[in-house]
């Protein structure tokens, strides 16, 4: 008895002083509508870091000056649009991945096929290594201008909040970034200011995330990028074989300097896009298979979620049974509308 009494008036002591220390508490409807953003697998923080993130970032009411508006459209209007991210790192890196599968098809097309002077090896080559950079090129297109599963901006409203109807004791988080609801492995891109669902990474070679909407296009870049590279290296291999067993001002139209010049640069590109891209290849249908994005693998959060393993997964993200279909990048393509929007500060425009 006497030792319950003890601890009981130090646990009064302790409070009292908590009380005093801590600092006033946000408004209640704030705190139990939209705790403050959490990570799954991140350490929960503490109910005083909890508290200034709810101050900092209160639930928006509907006269509030955040154009809400503009940035937390519909579904059915957001994928009528085409998304884009002003990123000048992003910019130039899709530039020169354009440039280089350009110049590939130039040294392969120019090179080494057109002089040749057998007629159904170039065109068979030739049609085959185009057909590869085209639907290279428009994955990369797809992966660039697909929303990869942004959040709405903006949507951590109290009249959205309560359209929920959650239940007793059910927990949301808010991002304090973008202020917007976070849905379940949803991570904040620092660089698109945007939460992504399924977010794998952020790619400056595509300038966009690779999330939940056009995964299957990076991986299908990926893939066809490989496929190319492997192309171009054995046709540099036969080239240089057929130029030193016969006359080197008789296998191509151009000088036998440049010719080496040019070859000795594909297979240099050749090497590192293959390197690259089988590498990228290989941990996508890892993360596919396993259900696990590479943040989530690097964080080593822990799944809360009902895992898609293998086949299920890979259906999950190319859609429907195995088929060539899900080598095709231009399934589900449509022109989207034109539109002309103001936004504040954004990174990203729609067309």
């Amino acid at each position: 008895m006497f030792f319950s009494a003890v601890c009981g008036l130090s646990l009064e002591m302790v409070r009292s002083r908590l009380t005093q220390c801590a600092p006033a508490p946000p408004p209640p409807s704030l705190i139990s509508s939209v705790p403050s953003p959490r990570v799954p697998g991140d350490t929960m923080p503490s109910s005083g870091h909890r508290l200034r993130d709810v101050e900092h970032h209160p639930l928006l009411a509907e006269n509030d000056n955040y154009d809400s508006s503009s940035s937390s459209s519909s579904e059915a209007d957001v994928a009528d649009r085409v998304w884009f991210i002003r990123d000048g790192c992003g910019m130039i890196c899709a530039v020169m991945t354009w440039l280089l599968v350009v110049y590939a098809d130039f040294v392969v097309t120019f090179v080494m096929l057109l002089p040749s002077k057998d007629f159904w090896y170039s065109v068979v080559n030739g049609v085959l290594f185009n057909c590869l950079a085209v639907l290279a090129l428009s994955s990369h297109l797809r992966t660039m201008l697909t929303d990869p599963g942004a959040v709405p901006k903006g949507n951590a409203t109290k009249e959205h909040v309560e359209s929920l109807q959650l239940k007793p004791g059910e927990v949301i988080y808010k991002c304090p970034k973008c202020c917007c609801i976070k849905p379940e492995r949803a991570h904040h891109c620092s660089i698109c200011k945007r939460c992504i669902r399924k977010m794998d990474h952020h790619c400056p070679w595509v300038n966009n995330c690779v999330g939940e909407k056009n995964q299957r296009f990076f991986v299908l870049f990926t893939m066809y990028i490989a496929l190319s590279s492997v192309h171009a290296l054995i046709l540099c291999g036969l080239q240089f074989i057929s130029c030193v067993r016969g006359q080197w001002t008789e296998c191509s139209d151009f000088s036998p300097p440049v010719t080496v010049i040019l070859l000795i640069l594909l297979c240099l590109e050749g090497l590192l896009f293959f390197t690259f891209t089988a590498v990228m290849f290989g941990t996508q249908i890892h993360s596919i298979c396993n259900d696990e994005t590479e943040i989530e693998r690097l964080k080593s959060e822990k799944p809360t979620w009902e895992r898609r393993l293998r086949w299920e997964g890979m259906r999950s993200v190319f859609g429907g049974p195995p088929s060539l279909l899900w080598m095709n990048p231009f399934v589900g393509f449509r022109l989207g509308r034109p539109q002309t929007r103001p936004r504040k500060g954004g990174p990203e425009f729609s067309v």
